[in-house]
């Protein structure tokens, strides 16, 4: 997404100057280096000298900031603001207050790190990747830096849930955009496509279960075809149902370039997460398809589809009863998933709003 969003403000004029690291590069990493990531997300002393090098270089007008984990750590927005550069932060998940950013956590949602002084529990249970260590360090991080958060000039929340987040965390509102994130328009086309489609990670916190759960409500053929797409965790009970069941295909991982093809030949894309998806680009790739979306009542999903689809409780009867509902109503729906896309997520909609929060921030700085 920020490969996407980098090359639409360039088509828009904007000179982009990426400064990226890659949590891949961890592999090749010494042994002292290692040691030293430990501490990176509380202060990463290599990434501040070479952003420094950049700001002083480059001089740029806004510093945009997606995610600091683990290579830069939140001291970059003091770096850029020692550099009298605003900084601008999308949020793409829960990290501010939570240890592993998704408010999940042995199969469920959880919160028990919201609104401490300490996130103590993220530690007990060892959220970040499963380490106790490595989630004292991520939570030494958040108490840290606190006050860095509120130093950041504008936020960009991508729907409504994520502003509502940012206010509980005490960030004002005249210091939240919302904007969201688009993808290339796919063009519109006169496919008809049939039954359901699941595009994502075969895991507990994507809802595959509960949608398999739900399906399992309906008679055989009688939605029409579940198409299942993506790998996980989970597999082997997708794999148990299309075995099961003459309803339920199983596609396994689809190369990008053939997703809008798997998009198109469904009459409904869901998108069953029981967790709070931030902004999933399933859901904006349905609407720009016309495709409209089933989804559960968590995160931002339900800000993002709008009257494009239906949204009901994660839970197996409502999911299931949605499944009935939205399958009556899908073909009425594909005009109005697609006017969604127009209105809120093509990439000139966007991107102008993104230069505004820009040209906002720019005017307020010295």
């Amino acid at each position: 997404m920020v490969d996407n969003e980098i090359s639409q403000l360039r088509n828009a004029g904007v000179e982009v100057i990426p400064f990226l690291r890659s949590s891949d590069e961890v592999a090749e990493l010494s042994a002292v280096g290692k040691a030293k990531l430990a501490v990176s997300p509380i202060y990463a002393a290599d990434a501040q000298r070479r952003l420094t090098a950049l700001l002083e270089a480059e001089k740029p007008d806004v510093l945009h900031l997606h995610n600091p984990y683990p290579f830069l750590s939140p001291a970059v927005v003091r770096t850029s603001q020692r550099h009298r550069v605003p900084v601008v932060q999308t949020v793409h998940n829960y990290r501010h207050v939570c240890v592993n950013g998704l408010y999940f956590r042995n199969g469920r949602l959880c919160h028990d790190c919201r609104g401490k002084t300490l996130p103590t529990p993220g530690v007990v249970h060892g959220c970040y990747r499963g380490s106790r260590a490595q989630s004292a360090v991520m939570a030494t991080t958040l108490v840290a830096h606190r006050s860095t958060w509120r130093r950041v000039d504008r936020y960009i929340a991508l729907t409504g849930a994520i502003r509502r987040h940012l206010r509980e965390y005490g960030i004002p509102d005249d210091a939240i955009s919302v904007k969201p994130n688009s993808i290339p328009d796919p063009g519109v086309h006169d496919v008809d496509g049939d039954g359901f489609a699941f595009v994502g990670r075969l895991s507990e916190e994507k809802g595959i279960g509960l949608l398999l759960r739900a399906w399992e409500r309906h008679a055989d053929g009688s939605l029409g075809k579940l198409r299942i797409i993506g790998d996980g965790p989970l597999r082997p009970d997708v794999e148990t149902a299309a075995a099961r069941r003459g309803d339920v295909e199983y596609l396994g991982a689809v190369p990008h370039e053939e997703v809008t093809a798997c998009f198109r030949s469904a009459g409904v894309v869901v998108n069953s997460s029981l967790c709070e998806d931030v902004h999933p680009t399933v859901v904006i790739e349905a609407l720009a398809n016309a495709r409209p979306v089933l989804t559960t009542d968590l995160g931002g999903p339900p800000h993002m589809i709008a009257d494009a689809g239906v949204v009901a409780s994660a839970d197996d009867g409502a999911f299931a009863e949605g499944l009935a509902r939205i399958a009556e109503s899908a073909r009425d729906l594909r005009p109005v998933a697609r006017r969604r896309y127009e209105d809120h997520f093509a990439p000139a909609v966007v991107v102008e709003r993104q230069l505004a929060v820009y040209r906002e921030v720019m005017a307020k700085r010295p």
